[in-house]
């Protein structure tokens, strides 16, 4: 296994470096790839100190698969070039997520759409990874009929820079770096707002991508994004009306069974996800499972993942897994 990482130095390559250990993935040879700026810094994995070389197009020569977090514009430019080089390109950028010839993959969900790549595979957003694993499972037992949820998302979902601007809210400085021109602390804001109009970015990202990892073009969906002032973690109120009928204890019962959730679901005693729980966890955490009086067939639940492992990092390693496999 030769490996590379494209932007090693950001909040997602560097999460992928602590996933790719923690899982014990066999790596061979390991090229650290970021833009000339961070060239020439020393980052030490198992070990070894690593020094982060500037990305060229010949960064690829003799490499096998490379995870790409560096941005939209970097992965439509080299993504094709490491392809061309014979290197499977893992994205996590939402360049390639629509196009039809790369497979949108989570592992839990659509893993044979892996086989169908043609040396690109797509990491999809980080808060539809989260919601399509809490809903595969109730799709396959009873249909789904409508899906409608609302987010509460950190803003690590933005990268650094919407980290930098809170915290430099909180201890009452001008931001360095802004993802919002409305305050993030004591806040809650939306953004992406352009050629998606009325919906933002961010909410028709999560109705396209989870249409097409869950082979459903014409599941109906309603998504209100928000970012709130914490720095990791989303949450998701998520309300489902199902084909067939299922009680609270039979869909809890059903997701507890599944490979990568996690059951936390007893209110009574305070028990339920909260991004503080989710944090440094690759698991997606539900809770508060009850019914929807609203709708025929209607379940209500909270799903909750730490956005920079589940729903970006060790996601992606994830399908280096599959590949591997």
């Amino acid at each position: 296994m030769r490996l590379a990482i494209v932007g090693a130095t950001g909040l997602v390559g560097r999460t992928m470096l602590r996933v790719l250990d923690e899982r014990q993935v066999p790596i061979d040879e390991l090229l650290l790839l970021a833009s000339p700026r961070s060239a020439g810094t020393t980052v030490t994995f198992r070990g070894v100190d690593h020094v982060v070389h500037p990305l060229t197009a010949q960064s690829f020569d003799g490499v096998n698969v490379a995870l790409f977090s560096a941005g939209g514009k970097v992965s439509r430019e080299y993504a094709p070039i490491a392809s061309a080089a014979g290197c499977t390109v893992i994205d996590n950028s939402s360049a390639w997520r629509m196009d039809p010839d790369v497979p949108l993959v989570v592992p839990e969900v659509n893993p044979d759409d892996v086989a169908t790549h043609r040396g690109i595979i797509a990491n999809p957003n980080c808060s539809t990874i989260q919601m399509v694993v809490a809903l595969k499972p109730l799709a396959d037992r009873f249909g789904l009929h409508r899906v409608v949820v609302s987010t509460y998302q950190s803003v690590s979902g933005a990268g650094q820079s919407g980290v930098d601007q809170l915290m430099d809210e909180l201890a009452g400085r001008e931001p360095s770096s802004r993802i919002s021109v409305h305050p993030l602390a004591f806040n809650t804001v939306f953004h992406g707002f352009g050629s998606t109009a009325p919906d933002t970015e961010e909410e028709a990202k999560m109705m396209r991508e989870t249409r097409r990892i869950m082979h459903l073009p014409d599941l109906p969906m309603a998504v209100t994004c928000v970012r709130v002032p914490v720095i990791g973690g989303h949450g998701e109120a998520i309300a489902v009306e199902l084909e067939s009928p299922a009680d609270p204890d039979t869909v809890r019962e059903l997701l507890g069974q599944q490979p990568g959730i996690v059951i936390l679901d007893d209110p009574d005693n305070d028990q339920y996800p909260t991004s503080q729980i989710v944090k440094d966890t690759d698991p997606v955490y539900v809770g508060r499972i009850r019914r929807d009086t609203s709708v025929p067939n209607g379940v209500l639940m909270w799903v909750s993942a730490d956005n920079l492992r589940k729903g970006a990092a060790t996601n992606a390693v994830q399908i280096l897994e599959l590949l591997a496999r």
